[in-house]
């Protein structure tokens, strides 16, 4: 846990493509949290992937920040962040290094590959775990004081389940992973929903659970699926904070949110998370594999605030949104059946160093990926249908949808693939982070 003499170092990371100066001051004021009561080095690492003007905005605001010991503040622009990617990819001597550029990187938004950057970093860095928020939430309060979620995950990451149970209030762990790592530290969120539906659920209740519903595995009763879209995207719902609550034992990863999450680094060294364009959540699946394998995690309830910007309801914003929820539709086509071999391995996926097996769950990949489509079809005749229904901006949407059906089959096939490809790259690309390690200072 420690190198020597020296602080365990950790990574807390604030991927953004929006303006988030109040979010930078925030996570400043958790990272400093962090080294002040538990005596680790933080490595604060802002992915920056805005403009210019909003980067050079973002900048001020991290040069506000005071300066406390063993906080190390490293903000990167996209420039930084390929330069870094390039020469990790060419030290590990892959093939084909500039489709794995493209899959770290990709010039369209991306949620797996964004932390999946982190991930390297953290590598670099020398971080024995990983924290990840995100720019459009906040920290709850209490008594005046904002609740950080870094003080449950570093109360139990990499300790042993057996060792973490004194950092708990409830242990469910049975003993028989009493040996196995904490891997993961997670709570869910306040607030609004997670995924922006919000306004058809207002609109009509018949539809919301037509379209949510489409998420559900088509083999499941109308029941279950009736049940997932009543718990879809509510986290926490809307109770405040006012005690401590942590769970230990294999996760419910029903109520954890990747806003509010941190990692172990034996876990997400050796398996990344699915790298697809434009597709809310691409990056939740390391929390099936905690689930399945099966490995103990802590739940908490220092739930963070999540709120919306005002760009995902108008215009291109609504556009590239929306888009990004179909495409999540469709992912769910070669995920579902993934989730099911991860289910059914179970303690096979782990090795009797409880370390994952990274190369059974790219064999998984590559299985599903040859699914009919007809499912998907289904899908987006369901999604043209409702939106119609709906009318306005969501009827408009359909209409931008129709033209692109056939090349979105396309990339949801192309999108499990390529996640195949980046499981069997990762180990290598996780050991020439090591040894490239990464430059110092702020941007």
């Amino acid at each position: 846990m420690s190198r020597g003499t020296d602080p365990r170092r950790i990574c807390l990371t604030l991927p953004t493509n929006r303006s988030c100066i109040p979010t930078i001051a925030d996570i400043g004021e958790e990272a400093a949290y962090a080294a002040g009561q538990f005596g680790v080095e933080v490595h604060l690492l802002i992915l920056d992937s805005c403009d210019s003007s909003t980067f050079a905005d973002h900048a001020k605001a991290v040069g506000a920040l005071p300066a406390v010991p063993n906080v190390i503040v490293h903000h990167l622009d996209e420039r930084r962040q390929r330069d870094f990617l390039r020469e990790v990819i060419e030290r590990s001597g892959l093939a084909e290094p500039e489709l794995l550029l493209d899959l770290m990187l990709p010039d369209t938004v991306s949620y797996g590959a964004c932390t999946n950057r982190a991930f390297l970093l953290a590598a670099a860095l020398g971080c024995a775990s990983i924290h990840r928020r995100d720019s459009d939430s906040g920290y709850q309060t209490l008594d005046g004081e904002q609740v950080f979620p870094i003080h449950h995950e570093l109360l139990s990451l990499g300790r042993t389940g057996a060792d973490a149970a004194d950092g708990v209030t409830d242990n469910a762990l049975d003993p028989v992973h009493g040996r196995k790592p904490v891997s993961m530290v997670g709570g869910s969120f306040v607030g609004e929903l997670s995924v922006d539906v919000s306004e058809i659920k207002e609109a009509d209740p018949g539809i919301y659970h037509d379209v949510v519903s489409l998420w559900a595995p088509p083999e499941w009763p109308e029941e279950e699926v009736r049940g997932l879209v009543e718990e879809s995207f509510i986290g926490a719902g809307t109770e405040p904070f006012s005690v401590d609550r942590s769970v230990l034992d294999v996760p419910d990863i029903w109520r954890l949110d990747m806003c509010n999450i941190g990692f172990d680094s034996a876990l997400y060294e050796r398996v990344p998370l699915p790298p697809a364009t434009d597709t809310i959540g691409s990056d939740y699946f390391l929390l099936h594999v905690v689930r399945h394998a099966p490995l103990p995690a802590v739940v908490h309830n220092r739930h963070i605030v999540n709120f919306y910007t005002a760009e995902r309801r108008t215009g291109s914003g609504f556009t590239a949104y929306q888009l990004r929820f179909v495409k999540f539709l469709l992912s769910m086509l070669y995920l579902h059946p993934v989730y099911f071999d991860l289910e059914e391995a179970g303690p096979a996926l782990l090795d009797a160093q409880h370390h994952v097996d990274a190369a059974q769950i790219a064999g998984f990949a590559r299985r599903t990926a040859g699914a009919d489509r007809a499912e998907n079809i289904r899908r987006l005749d369901v999604v043209d249908r409702c939106y119609r229904q709906l009318g306005g901006k969501y009827a408009e949407f359909a209409d931008h949808l129709l033209p692109l059906r056939d090349s979105l089959l396309d990339r949801a096939q192309t999108d499990i693939e390529h996640f195949a490809l980046l499981i069997d790259a990762w180990r290598p690309l996780v050991a020439a982070s090591r040894t490239l390690g990464l430059p110092t200072g702020r941007a």
